[in-house]
């Protein structure tokens, strides 16, 4: 299934800094990937791809693995994926720097674990509480997720959504606070409980950057959605029932 939400607009490849930008862009979105799938979207040729593939790995901004294999050990070289590093994630900017740990440090001193956790209430709650309406309209958990990945991409998480097994699979593949995040996982928490409320279910995070993972990971269950905070305080103030 085609992922949703994020900008799969080509940027022209007639520079080569323009180009490896593209080339870096789709293994920060869709890592790890192959250097063919890459050349496949981008509409270039697999050897100009390599190209840039190797100057990033070169650059320490892109590392490769082994794809897993399918069925009988054929012949010939395992493909390779490509993904970006820490190094290469950051080519596109951070939002956080060594003064939000700073301060975050001071205020945890000042005001302990609650006042951190407050502040990352407030921050994800400005976050995503414009991108409320458009995600609780949605009529189940699957459209909810996809409408997130959508609102996430617009804050610059260059988010995905996907169906997997049973559920859904939302994809954040550039964090612009996992520096901040590595020392406060406060950050992460009260993100992931955030999203429980907007989607109306519960759900798990598998994986985040600010542990070192290539993308942060969400597992959300298909079910009929629960009523969500919001949406319990608008239908009793209307004078209907609550959920």
């Amino acid at each position: 299934m085609k992922n949703v939400g994020i900008d799969q607009t080509a940027v022209p490849a007639g520079h080569d800094g323009r180009t490896r930008h593209a080339v870096a862009r789709l293994l920060l979105e869709q890592g790890p990937i192959t250097a063919a799938s890459v050349a496949e979207q981008l509409g270039l040729s697999p050897t100009a791809v390599r190209r840039h593939i190797d100057a990033l790995v070169a650059d320490g901004e892109a590392v490769s693995r082994e794809a897993p294999r399918r069925g009988q050990r054929g012949r010939g070289r395992p493909a390779k994926l490509f993904l970006l590093t820490e190094a290469g994630r950051a080519r596109f900017g951070h939002a956080y720097d060594d003064l939000a740990v700073a301060a975050l440090r001071f205020l945890a001193e000042q005001g302990g674990e609650e006042a951190v956790r407050a502040f990352a209430r407030r921050r994800v709650s400005a976050l995503v509480d414009q991108h409320r309406a458009a995600i609780v309209a949605q009529p189940d958990s699957a459209e909810r997720a996809k409408a997130l990945a959508v609102a996430l991409t617009r804050e610059g998480y260059a988010a995905s959504a996907r169906h997997v097994g049973t559920g859904e699979q939302l994809c954040q593949h550039l964090c612009p606070v996992a520096h901040v995040a590595a020392e406060f996982p406060q950050l992460c928490e009260t993100e992931t409980a955030a999203f429980a409320d907007l989607l109306g279910t519960h759900v798990q995070r598998l994986a985040t950057i600010a542990r070192g993972d290539a993308v942060c990971t969400t597992h959300i269950p298909n079910n009929t959605p629960r009523t969500t905070v919001g949406e319990a305080d608008n239908r009793a103030s209307d004078g209907g029932e609550p959920a």
